[in-house]
């Protein structure tokens, strides 16, 4: 007996039945928040300056890159008018979906109904809703890009789902392998994710590949799952076309949200938008389970539903443009300080979303293994956070979020340039390296 009378349980290792899901820290392991805050807690601040985490959406002063006027005022006449204190229904509120439905659209050849859209806790947990209304064969796969967004992994972790990879090509402006897709590809693959424009690499498709990546899921029998929540985020020459302009080919659903166009991710409001004119979705189940789905897990705040569709009607294109030219100015100021910072190369300039996506050549750098190190290095010296390319699929590649004032780009740029100065391996250094390697050949020979 314990001192105070109560039986000490713990002396018996088997007494209690429960443990947690491993599952759980499985899925957890690949995400980009585990990654980040990982790296950031088990590092020791030398630097003395304060942390810099830059990533999109962050509270801004800045009015190109906070929310815009006519969206606050939306929610905050949805908050005021007192018809969203109540429950949403599972699939969301009607007026939002129709909202959702009239913004999707625009050019679509085969025009999406209310009813088929569902609204999301953004689009996070739109894409846990499909891929785990998709995981019910466990022989079933799922083709992911590579590099990507690492929650489409997480959750086909979690889901039993199986992932492949498909590689995206550099230099080809990041399209997507159709060879090594369907190499990849057997009877068990299910769905495609495309994600347009595209994060991490800041292309976006043409229509004639995306006409062919339709063609390819119709020839393998498979869904297109059409990530597009960085749809308001282009300024480069090349239009942005949805996935859904497709679907008479091979059913498509897509998924977005207001978080990145509008710069208020914390708001989580995103949609499953159904295009499916030849009603496979439905033959098949996928309606139906997705339906199912959304009784089972809670329904995004009733007052950001009611708000959507002035959010999405009223915002005038100026917000929009405001924030493009804005980036416009962050690539160009940020490709022209990468020039000091060789171990860093653009192979493309962006054309769309938040980020540049960096080759990371190690060779150049004194004690750095791979990305990682260098990322993990950088929070201590510097106490700036960058993602590691690793984390997105990609070894000795860095993503660089730039969705934000110039004077924080600036800041960016300084602390890595600064960085490298100490790491940099000095070109005599190089030079004798070379020659070393070239008079072993010659002594071999």
């Amino acid at each position: 007996m314990a001192s105070n009378g109560v039986t000490n349980c713990n002396a018996n290792a088997n007494v209690w039945r429960f443990k947690g899901n491993g599952a759980t820290s499985d899925a957890a392991a690949v995400t980009l928040r585990k990654l980040a805050f990982g790296m950031f807690k088990n590092c020791t601040m030398n630097s003395g300056k304060t942390i810099l985490f830059p990533t999109p959406g962050e509270p801004s002063a800045h009015s190109n890159f906070r929310t815009c006027p006519e969206a606050e005022e939306a929610v905050a006449d949805a908050a005021r008018s007192g018809m969203a204190n109540s429950y949403a229904p599972s699939p969301g509120v009607f007026k939002a979906r129709r909202a959702v439905a009239e913004y999707l659209n625009g050019e679509l050849p085969t025009k999406l109904k209310a009813e088929d859209v569902y609204i999301t806790g953004g689009c996070n947990q739109a894409i846990e809703i499909v891929i785990d209304s998709l995981a019910g064969n466990p022989s079933a796969n799922i083709l992911l890009p590579r590099p990507g967004y690492p929650h489409y992994d997480a959750r086909a972790v979690y889901s039993g789902l199986e992932i492949r990879k498909y590689d995206l090509l550099p230099e080809s402006d990041w399209e997507i392998n159709l060879d090594g897709l369907e190499a990849a590809a057997d009877e068990n693959t299910v769905a495609m994710v495309i994600i347009n424009p595209n994060n991490p690499c800041g292309n976006v498709y043409t229509y004639d590949h995306l006409n062919k990546v339709a063609e390819m899921a119709r020839k393998l029998g498979i869904m297109i799952i059409s990530d597009e929540v960085y749809d308001h985020v282009v300024y480069g020459d090349k239009p942005f076309i949805p996935m859904g302009k497709f679907a008479s080919i091979a059913p498509v659903i897509t998924l977005g949200s207001i978080s990145k166009g509008w710069v208020n991710p914390g708001w989580r409001v995103g949609w499953i938008a159904m295009n499916d004119p030849n009603g496979i979705f439905v033959s098949t189940g996928v309606v139906q389970a997705i339906e199912d789905f959304l009784d089972l897990t809670p329904q995004p705040s009733f007052i950001l539903q009611e708000a959507l569709p002035d959010i999405l009607e009223k915002t005038p294109k100026e917000f929009f443009e405001k924030k493009i030219k804005a980036m416009r100015r962050n690539v160009e100021l940020s490709c022209e300080r990468l020039k000091d910072i060789p171990c860093l190369f653009c192979p493309k300039k962006p054309e769309s979303c938040s980020y540049l996506w960096l080759k990371l050549d190690t060779s150049m750098l004194n004690n750095i293994k791979n990305d990682f190190d260098f990322c993990t290095k950088l929070v201590s010296e510097e106490s700036l956070i960058l993602i590691p390319g690793v984390a997105l699929g990609a070894e000795n590649w860095v993503r660089i979020s730039i969705g934000t004032d110039e004077s924080v780009v600036q800041e960016i740029f300084d602390r890595l340039k600064g960085f490298y100065d100490r790491h940099a391996i000095s070109k005599e250094a190089i030079k004798l390296s070379g020659h070393a390697i070239n008079q072993i050949v010659v002594s071999v020979n």
